[in-house]
């Protein structure tokens, strides 16, 4: 990734993976930018940035067209290009059931898990002059029912497609679009999750390795997927779980 410059949307705290992959771009080079929501936010992510190479600090609430394209337009100032993008957002109340979540609170996770990414996307596409690699977070939520995990599955399920459709649309400027699958992290906002201790420990047990996946694992795998490595590959959901996705029981 050296000579790489790039945007990493989603570090809240040191436990993030956002963060986990921003590290592991700066270790190989990587310049990047990282972004936060608002104000709670902010202090935690410019004291982690002291540990990255001249990062670019940036308000971006992803709700917000406006400060999507202020993001993007400071990051044109200062980097000139895009050469990938970390699009690692969601959120979701998580304490309804599906059948029981209010149409605000269905659109809302719909809004920022899913739909921020084709906004970014869009503003990124124009400082991607040479092509370049977009990715994002999902979950197997996505794809099987998974008791606790509620709109957000909906939401990951939305996003995938997203991926695939913006993976169409990007091609041709010889932009790649991808998501990573993660096994249960235990990260703040994982805890959130109702029942995420029985889900993070079945998900160990039942793995053909038997074991939780690292952070770390899922950070390599994004790194991969944003450098010219994984050249070929886009439109694709890329399992890091110890191989949980695959058992049938």
């Amino acid at each position: 990734m050296k000579g790489k410059q790039g945007i990493v949307l989603g570090v809240a705290n040191k436990r993030s993976i956002a963060w986990a992959i921003a590290q592991a771009l700066a270790s190989q080079g990587a310049r990047l930018a990282l972004t936060y929501q608002g104000e709670r936010v902010e202090d935690y992510v410019r004291q982690l940035a002291q540990e990255l190479q001249d990062p670019l600090i940036l308000r971006c609430d992803v709700t917000k067209d406006a400060e999507i394209e202020a993001a993007m337009a400071a990051v044109k100032s200062e980097f000139g290009h895009l050469d990938f993008v970390m699009h690692s957002i969601a959120y979701g109340d998580l304490d309804p059931p599906v059948v029981a979540t209010s149409r605000e609170a269905y659109l809302k996770a719909l809004e920022i898990s899913a739909y921020s990414l084709v906004a970014v996307t869009r503003q990124a596409a124009d400082l991607m002059t040479a092509g370049g690699s977009i990715a994002t977070m999902t979950y197997y939520g996505a794809e099987k029912v998974v008791p606790g995990y509620n709109v957000m599955g909906v939401a990951k399920a939305t996003l995938e497609a997203t991926v695939r459709y913006l993976a169409h649309d990007m091609g041709p400027r010889g932009v790649r679009v991808n998501a990573v699958s993660a096994g249960p992290l235990n990260t703040l906002a994982a805890r959130s999750i109702p029942g995420f201790t029985k889900m993070r420990s079945l998900a160990a047990e039942r793995a053909p390795l038997q074991r939780h996946v690292e952070v770390a694992e899922v950070a390599n795998t994004a790194l991969f997927l944003l450098s010219d490595m994984a050249s070929g590959i886009t439109g694709e959901v890329i399992y890091v779980d110890c191989g949980y996705h695959i058992m049938g029981m």
